[in-house]
């Protein structure tokens, strides 16, 4: 892998937009990092990606990487890349979203690229809130903790985005987050290399938002609380339902083969054009 220094000049817009847009401390900073390595770990050339963005604080990553990019409306991201890799399926479409733009006005788009299987790789970046646009409660948002528009606490169960995108009928899906940046980097790997529709979840919690109402601390504070309540997947499966109540599993939950909605289209157009298929 090229070192820090050539990725950053390689694949970033550094003379345009920084310094960047996200609050110091920020988990989306190290996202973007082990993105560009994972991309330059597979091989892709840049022409080749496609990142596709929605509204919201992940949002404006496009506007940092030279590859093709598009920034489209909330909760919609995954629509316009559907689109995009109906065109031109040789590309490599990446989808990033924040949890309110992924699973909020998102979540229908969300279940049904899943259902049919479209070869695209999402991102959804967790931080349990809407953090740009005033710190409301999301889909995301614990059960009894504080935001803006719950003050006295959240009375929903959350959505498990990883879980969901499993019975969905993703092929592949991981758990990560900002502070295990080592393995992101690898499942990101995994996720891009997989053909049919994979789902990375990223767990970096809003420290700016989230983490000051509910007294959660600073953010390296927070960071720290990633590394004492993730569990990988490995080992949760040996510990007991109890042990795991206050935990959040990492790795790879599902990796596995259905058939992909281009193949079968393909199939489909070659039959309306008579054409004999195997």
């Amino acid at each position: 892998m090229a070192g820090v220094t050539e990725l950053i000049h390689k694949y970033l817009r550094h003379d345009k937009k920084f310094p960047h847009v996200w609050c110091p401390g920020c988990g989306i900073g190290i996202m973007l990092g082990a993105l560009i390595r994972a991309i330059d770990q597979c091989g892709f050339a840049k022409d080749e990606i496609v990142l596709v963005a929605g509204i919201g604080c992940t949002g404006r990553l496009p506007v940092y990487v030279d590859f093709n990019t598009l920034h489209t409306t909330h909760g919609r991201a995954l629509t316009f890349a559907t689109g995009v890799k109906l065109a031109n399926p040789k590309l490599k479409v990446i989808v990033v979203m924040g949890d309110g733009d992924a699973v909020a006005i998102g979540g229908n788009h969300f279940i049904h690229a899943a259902r049919r299987n479209i070869d695209l790789t999402a991102i959804i970046l967790n931080n349990s809130v809407y953090g740009m646009t005033g710190g409301q409660f999301s889909p995301t948002t614990p059960y009894g903790m504080r935001t803006t528009t719950t003050m006295f606490s959240n009375v929903e169960q959350a959505f498990k985005i990883s879980e969901l995108a499993v019975t969905a009928g993703a092929v592949f899906v991981a758990r990560g987050s900002v502070y295990h940046a080592k393995m992101l980097d690898g499942l990101l790997e995994k996720a891009f290399m997989k053909n049919g529709f994979s789902v990375v979840e990223v767990v970096s919690h809003c420290h700016t938002q989230y983490g000051r109402l509910n007294r959660m601390g600073t953010a390296v504070e927070m960071m720290q609380w990633q590394k004492e309540h993730a569990i990988t997947v490995e080992k949760a499966a040996g510990m007991a339902d109890e042990e795991l109540a206050d935990k959040f599993k990492i790795g790879v939950l599902i990796d596995r083969e259905l058939p992909v909605f281009q193949d079968e289209y393909d199939k489909v157009k070659a039959r309306a054009k008579g054409i004999s298929i195997p």
